[in-house]
């Protein structure tokens, strides 16, 4: 979505919300230096939040004109309080359990009662279903996860 921020009062806008400020104005497909001069607006380009680890957030914190005049947001970071990163957790530990299940569910197959499933296959189901005991528990990565045989 396009932004831009309004030059007299400083205000970020959408272009849908300067088309509805200009209901008597055509606008072109591509808004070239006369249209956002003619509207008195600077194009914003938004910039995707900083990297931050699970225990601190990135907010925005308005906008800045780069060295290349264009408008930019700012980011800070702040710390998570304990129920937001609580609730980070269960939500992630919902994703997990969610991501074990449908592995399970893929393999429920090898038990079925005309089949005998190999130690491989029965140590990959069971290290599945202890999973919610790894160390990294909720916070798993792809090297945390059994290899299915």
């Amino acid at each position: 979505m396009s932004k831009y921020r309004k030059i007299d009062t400083g205000e970020v806008v959408s272009q849908g919300q300067l088309r509805k400020e200009n209901p008597n104005t055509s606008f072109p497909r591509i808004w070239s230096a006369e249209t956002l001069s003619f509207l008195g607006v600077e194009p914003v380009e938004d910039t995707a939040p900083i990297d931050v680890s699970r225990t601190q957030k990135a907010l925005s914190n308005g906008y800045e004109k780069g060295s290349d005049s264009i408008w930019r947001t700012v980011w800070i970071v702040e710390n998570k309080s304990a129920e937001e990163i609580s609730a980070d957790d269960q939500e992630q530990a919902e994703a997990m359990r969610r991501t074990r299940d449908n592995l399970l569910s893929e393999t429920d197959w090898w038990a079925s009662s005309d089949l005998t499933m190999t130690a491989e296959q029965t140590a990959y189901r069971q290290a599945l279903r202890d999973i919610t005991s790894h160390a990294s528990w909720p916070h798993l990565e792809a090297a945390d996860w059994p290899t299915k045989p």
